[in-house]
């Protein structure tokens, strides 16, 4: 009872062969091409029909590399895994060999379990004249969906129900709004993940003081996003008031994330939950912020900077260093000071 459970909520794979994955991603195959692969597991647990990966890869220290006993004692019937690992595989099992099963095993995930293509416009929802779809037979909008005058939808996009798309908004190819989204003022790349619940483009926090009172400053701004981009479950990017609030190609922004006004963040940055920008602050490329990172107005971040969790960044980071703590310094100096604080503490 529990398998039929399980089955039911279990996302769907879709079944192929060893020899087919093998052709569409390049792989060295080793074994039997009609191999069937009806779903991906973690190698210990894999059963016979799954595929699983293994790897001595450690691009990180997130990765942490498991026994050579676990490929020895795996009953997945085929196994993605790195040319000097493919002695240690079971006998009869069909191998597909790769130095980077890692890499790979995020596109036959992809494969594997990829949703079934959706089509068609919603009776539900609600399109104002003047929307352009440039293929419209390729898209599709969900039940309850607004879209308002004056938006372009490019081929391939998604918008599911509930989402809220504002006039003039752009949404490039490929692009995939989920539920409750709300996009206002924003021209959004292709290829763009953009997670439920999430605000792009309403006024940024701006305000001035006059006579003693907060007046706010009217935003003409947009937000403008690269290729590739996600945005994460409750994030909110906003505005900009005079100057864009732009968004890099490649980069990744986790749930719960606020960027404010005229904000830019450079290509293939990393921003995890809880990271707070305020206005103008400027973030290069391949740059990693850990979980609530804070960084103050007009602060700059370099190329190839990291900055640790729940830090507090008031002054510029030049590029490839790592910063750490409250306010953020040289990870290197921050060690220093909390081993001198460790030792002279001590009761």
């Amino acid at each position: 009872m529990i398998k039929l459970i399980k089955s039911l909520f279990m996302p769907a794979a879709v079944k192929t062969t060893a020899g087919a994955l093998a052709t569409k991603f390049g792989l060295e195959l080793r074994g039997n091409p009609s191999a069937p692969v009806r779903g991906v597991a973690p190698i210990a647990d894999a059963r016979a029909g799954q595929l699983a990966f293994y790897s001595t890869e450690q691009n990180s220290n997130a990765f942490k590399i498991l026994p050579i006993d676990v490929l020895k004692k795996t009953r997945a019937s085929v196994i993605l895994v790195q040319p000097d690992q493919a002695q240690y595989a079971p006998d009869g099992a069909t191998l597909l060999i790769t130095d980077t099963p890692r890499g790979n095993i995020v596109k036959i995930l992809g494969e594997i379990y990829r949703e079934k293509p959706r089509f068609g416009i919603s009776k539900n929802s609600r399109i104002e004249r003047g929307v352009f779809f440039r293929k419209k037979r390729t898209n599709y909008v969900g039940d309850f969906v607004t879209i308002e005058r004056g938006a372009v939808i490019e081929p391939d996009v998604k918008i599911y129900s509930g989402a809220f798309i504002g006039r003039n908004v752009v949404l490039g190819r490929g692009t995939i709004v989920h539920s409750g989204a709300h996009i206002e003022n924003a021209t959004i790349g292709s290829e763009c993940v953009i997670n439920a619940n999430s605000v792009i483009g309403k006024d940024g926090f701006g305000y001035t003081k006059q006579d003693g009172h907060n007046i706010f400053i009217p935003h003409v701004g947009r937000v403008v996003f690269g290729d590739r981009v996600s945005v994460g479950a409750n994030t909110c990017i906003d505005r900009g008031a005079m100057t864009d609030t732009t968004i890099g190609a490649g980069t990744k922004i986790d749930n719960l994330c606020q960027i404010a006004h005229g904000v830019v963040v450079g290509c293939e940055c990393f921003l995890a939950s809880g990271v707070g920008l305020a206005g103008g602050v400027v973030i290069g490329d391949n740059v990693l912020l850990g979980g609530h990172v804070g960084i103050a107005n007009g602060v700059r971040v370099g190329d190839n900077a990291s900055v640790g969790a729940n830090s507090g960044v008031f002054r510029n980071i030049p590029d490839g260093e790592t910063y750490m703590g409250y306010p953020a310094g040289p990870g290197t100096e921050f060690m220093r000071h909390y081993a001198w604080l460790r030792k002279n503490t001590k009761k």
